[in-house]
């Protein structure tokens, strides 16, 4: 991890996020939330970036020439060039444990969220999926910060909807 870690708060060095990013995107073009998601999913939740440092650190790649980004429709879709994928190769070991450090420390909350459940009989607590599902929403909701006042309207009305589902009215 460059040797620094995490802490309690879950905090990643922007260098470091910066190879993790570059890594999603050898495997594939990205949009900013793709990265947020997959880093998301492969530490089981552990470590979710916010927009707040995704979005910089895609500019700052996009800038030093480690990535190009194309604009489809009003998103932007990132890649790695040839010059982000040779400090990727560089780092790749930095990049290597960091994405492994994500799935044996998610694999180990996984496990705890697991143990919780069968010792409260699976009551009272979320399951993972629920976890998983109110994060998303979070996170969508956060991207949507700032919106129209149309926008706003819009994610309103299908709040509201899914509540009175849920409630079963």
């Amino acid at each position: 991890m460059g040797g620094r870690g995490f802490g309690m708060g879950r905090k990643l060095a922007s260098v470091d996020l910066q190879l993790l990013i570059l890594r999603l995107l050898e495997e594939k073009p990205r949009h900013g939330y793709e990265v947020i998601k997959e880093l998301d999913e492969r530490s089981k939740g552990f470590y979710v970036p916010s927009p707040g440092m995704v979005y910089p650190a895609l500019t700052y790649l996009e800038e030093i020439g480690h990535a190009t980004v194309e604009a489809v429709g009003t998103r932007k879709l990132y890649s790695i060039t040839p010059a982000g994928g040779a400090h990727l190769e560089a780092n790749r070991g930095t990049a290597e444990r960091l994405l492994e450090q994500f799935e044996r420390v998610g694999d180990r909350m996984d496990r705890v969220r697991r143990a919780i459940d069968i010792e409260d009989g699976g009551k009272g607590h979320d399951s993972s999926e629920l976890h998983r599902a109110r994060r998303q929403l979070r996170q969508a909701l956060s991207d949507k910060a700032g919106s129209s006042k149309e926008e706003d309207q819009r994610i309103a009305l299908i709040l509201q909807r899914a509540a009175a589902e849920i409630a079963g009215s």
